[in-house]
C-alpha cells in the first residue's frame, strides 16, 4: 500500500487544495500559486492534479480539481493523489462532503499489484480527514485489495489449489473454520456438477467451505464462482475470449474480500463462505454438450453449452447453502457477457425478489460509490431454459436476456433462504479510474458490507 493514513495532526504536512471547476480565483492559495496554476492551464477539471512549487525549490502543496461539484468532493476522487503526488506527508485542505470516501479513495488509489516485480516504492502519508472513520477505511481497503490481488494473479499461480490456500490464509487470520471437499469426494458428498465441470483439469475440483461467528447469530452466506480459468470447455472460446479468463474466479475473490470486511468488523453474524473452485479445461473426460447432469438439488440439467459452466458450479453450492435456510444468501459471479453488453463493465446488475433488500442495496450502492443496478427476475423467460429430456437446460435456445436467464437458472436452486440476491459482476477495470488502476477490481462488496453492517450491527 503506497498510502498510509495517520490519525491526528500530521506536523509539516503539505496541503492539497480542493478546487471546483472554474473556481480557482476563489481558492485561498496566494497570488504566486494562482499565477502558477494559470500558467499551467489548471482549471479544476475532475481529477486534475497540479504540484505547487515552494520558494527556493521543493514542493509547497498541490491542487486537486473537483470538476463541476461546487464546493463538494467527488467520492473516491482523492485516489488520484496516491499516484500523482511526490513522497512525503500531506493533508486535504478544505471541507469535505464525504470524509470517509476521501480516506478510502486515498487508500484504494495507492494499490499496486507487485507479485511479479513491478513495484511502486513511493510512500505517502495523509492525515486522516476530519470526520472519517480510518479503521473502517482500512478494513474496506484490505478487502478490496484481497479481491484485486486474487483476480490479478494469473491462472498458473491461481488455480483451485492456490484459491484454497488464499481462503485458508484468510480463515487463519480471523480464526475461522474451513473445510474442503476435493476430487471424487465431491461425488460422495453429492456435489456432482462441481465435479463434472472441474474433473478435466490437472488440479482437482473442490468446494471450499469457511465458517465464522457465533452459531446462534443470523446466518449470512456468500457463494462465489471460483472458475480459476475458463477455456469454454469443449465449446471452446476463441483466443480473444480467453485473454481475461484468469478473472473468471472474480466472484470467489469478491466473496473472500467481503468476508474479510465482515470478519474484520466483527459483525454479529454467522458467516459462511462457499467457493466451488474449478478449472473448466479440456481433456478426454471433459463434460460434453448434450450431457445430462444431476445436481445436488436433484434437478437434472441438460448441457446446451459447456461455456455456461459457472452457473453449474454455483447451482450445487447454492443448493448446499440453501439447505440451512440462511437469513441472507448472496452469490457473486463473473457469469455472463450479456451483463456487460447491457450495462458495461462498471455497473454490475443484481437480481433479487426481496424488495426490501433491493432498496437497501440500491441505496448503499449510491452512498458507497459502488455502482449497482437492479435487473428483473422476469418469470416468463424461465420457459426459455426448458429441455426436452431434462428438468432444465443450462442455456436458452436464443441469445436474448442472457444475464437475466442465468439468474433465473440459479433461482431454481434456492427455495429455503429467507432472502437471496445474485450479483453478475465483471471484476475488472478496463481503464484506469481515480481510485483504481487497470486490472482486477472489487465490485458490489463495499455496498454489501454497508447493508450487512446496517442489518447486523456490532
Amino acid at each position: 500500500m503506497a498510502v498510509e493514513l495517520v490519525e491526528g495532526k500530521l506536523a509539516g504536512a503539505r496541503p492539497v487544495h480542493l478546487v471546483a471547476k472554474g473556481k480557482l480565483k476563489a481558492t485561498d492559495i496566494g497570488k504566486d500559486a494562482q499565477a502558477w496554476a494559470k500558467e499551467n492551464g489548471f482549471e479544476g477539471k475532475e481529477g486534475e492534479v497540479l504540484i505547487l512549487p515552494a520558494k527556493g525549490g521543493g514542493v509547497s502543496g498541490a491542487l486537486l480539481g473537483l470538476g463541476e461539484e461546487s464546493g463538494g468532493f467527488a467520492p473516491l476522487l482523492a485516489g488520484k493523489l496516491a499516484r500523482a503526488l511526490p513522497d512525503g506527508d500531506w493533508r486535504l485542505d478544505g471541507e469535505l462532503d464525504n470524509p470517509g470516501a476521501a480516506a478510502l479513495g486515498l487508500l484504494l488509489g495507492g494499490y499496486v499489484y507487485a507479485r511479479y516485480g513491478k513495484k511502486d516504492e513511493r510512500k505517502l502519508r495523509f492525515a486522516v480527514p476530519q470526520g472519517a472513520d480510518a479503521a473502517r477505511a482500512r478494513r474496506l481497503a484490505d478487502g478490496v485489495f484481497l479481491a484485486r490481488d486474487l483476480v490479478n494473479t494469473p491462472a498458473n499461480d491461481m488455480g483451485p489449489e492456490a484459491l484454497e490456500k488464499a481462503a485458508r490464509t484468510l480463515a487463519q487470520k480471523h480464526k475461522a473454520k474451513i473445510s474442503v471437499i476435493t476430487g471424487d469426494a465431491l461425488l460422495k458428498r453429492n456435489l456432482p456438477m462441481i465435479h463434472a465441470v472441474g474433473r478435466a483439469a490437472a488440479e482437482a475440483p473442490r468446494l471450499i467451505d469457511l465458517t465464522w461467528g457465533a452459531k446462534g447469530a443470523p446466518k449470512v452466506t456468500l457463494v462465489g464462482k471460483g472458475v480459476c480459468f475458463d477455456t469454454g470447455g469443449l465449446d471452446i472460446k476463441p483466443s480473444a475470449g480467453m485473454l481475461l479468463m484468469k478473472k473468471d474466479m472474480g466472484g470467489a475473490a469478491n466473496a473472500l474480500g467481503l468476508a474479510s470486511m465482515i470478519m474484520a468488523a466483527k459483525l454479529k453474524v454467522r458467516l459462511r463462505v462457499l467457493i466451488p473452485a474449478v478449472e473448466n479445461a479440456i481433456s478426454g473426460n471433459a463434460f460434453r454438450p448434450g450431457d445430462v447432469l444431476r445436481s445436488r438439488k436433484g434437478l437434472t440439467v441438460e448441457i446446451g453449452n459447456t461455456d455456461a459452466e459457472g452457473r453449474l458450479v454455483l447451482a450445487d453450492a447454492l443448493a448446499l447453502a440453501d439447505e440451512e435456510a440462511p437469513d441472507l444468501l448472496i452469490d457473486m459471479a463473473t457469469l455472463t457477457g450479456a451483463a456487460r453488453v447491457a450495462l458495461g463493465p462498471d455497473l454490475p446488475p443484481f437480481y433479487t425478489a426481496d424488495e426490501a433488500l433491493a432498496a437497501e442495496v440500491a441505496e448503499a450502492a449510491v452512498a458507497q460509490t459502488d455502482p449497482l443496478w437492479r435487473m428483473p427476475l422476469w418469470a416468463p423467460y424461465d420457459a426459455k431454459l426448458s429441455s426436452r429430456i431434462a428438468d432444465v437446460n443450462n442455456v436458452t435456445s436464443d441469445s436474448f436476456a442472457g444475464s437475466l436467464t442465468a439468474a433465473l437458472f440459479l433461482q431454481r436452486f434456492v427455495s429455503k433462504a429467507k432472502s437471496w440476491a445474485h450479483f453478475d459482476i465483471f471484476a475488472w477495470n478496463p481503464a484506469e479510474r481515480a481510485h483504481a488502476p487497470v486490472g482486477g477490481e472489487a465490485q458490489a462488496i463495499r455496498a454489501l458490507e454497508a447493508v450487512i453492517a446496517s442489518r447486523y450491527a456490532r
